[in-house]
């Protein structure tokens, strides 16, 4: 059988249809956002995974939803001392602070501090303003299907993630406070159950 020649193909390639093509934009589109975060990480001194908690903790905020060191841990995919490393990293940076949950002592709650969402509204603000002018000038019918279209992607996405993590070595992804995958995939990082003060109470 004759091997598969490397270059380019010869003759013309076959165009995309409309679903391939969407997903080639909304891959370009990832590419575009993560350039910009990646800047906006590089220019305050933060590590991927720092942004990503910051971009968490600012949409529990917006939702009423209390945040947890365990939460947080979770949605990142980040072990019990990963999250603990975040956390020291943009709390010392004024970015984040744990307080005690007023109903129960033992409980960590974490919030975004005002510089945190300053700095956010500073780089982020004008791209979402003019995005934001964009799905306004859309018909409510229009606004409608976007919104489906982007909730169902998004569900795809979170599905084939969560298989992926499912599927290696029969565990979750763990990771620690720098995205690197470690342990046996246990959210503890110690081989079984939460460790650690901040993550006991969540």
């Amino acid at each position: 059988m004759d091997e598969p020649m490397d270059g380019p193909v010869d003759g013309p390639v076959d165009e995309p249809g409309p679903g391939l093509r969407t997903v080639h934009r909304l891959r370009a589109l990832t590419v575009e956002l993560d350039l910009l975060a990646a800047s906006f990480a590089q220019r305050h001194g933060l590590h991927p995974t720092d942004l990503r908690a910051l971009i968490a903790l600012l949409d529990a905020a917006r939702e009423g939803t209390p945040a947890t060191p365990g939460r947080l841990g979770r949605e990142l995919g980040v072990n019990s001392a990963g999250t603990t490393a975040v956390l020291d990293r943009l709390e010392r940076l004024g970015l984040v602070r744990r307080t005690r949950d007023g109903h129960d002592r033992r409980r960590v709650l974490l919030e975004v501090t005002g510089r945190a969402v300053e700095l956010g509204q500073g780089f982020f603000g004008p791209l979402i303003g003019e995005v934001a002018a964009l799905v306004e000038g859309l018909s409510p019918a229009e606004r409608a299907t976007v919104e489906g279209f982007l909730a169902s992607v998004r569900e795809v996405v979170a599905r084939h993630a969560e298989e992926n993590a499912s599927g290696n070595g029969g565990g979750n992804v763990s990771r620690d406070g720098n995205g690197n995958v470690s342990g046996n995939g246990n959210v503890s990082g110690n081989g079984g159950g939460r460790s650690g003060g901040d993550a006991q109470a969540e």
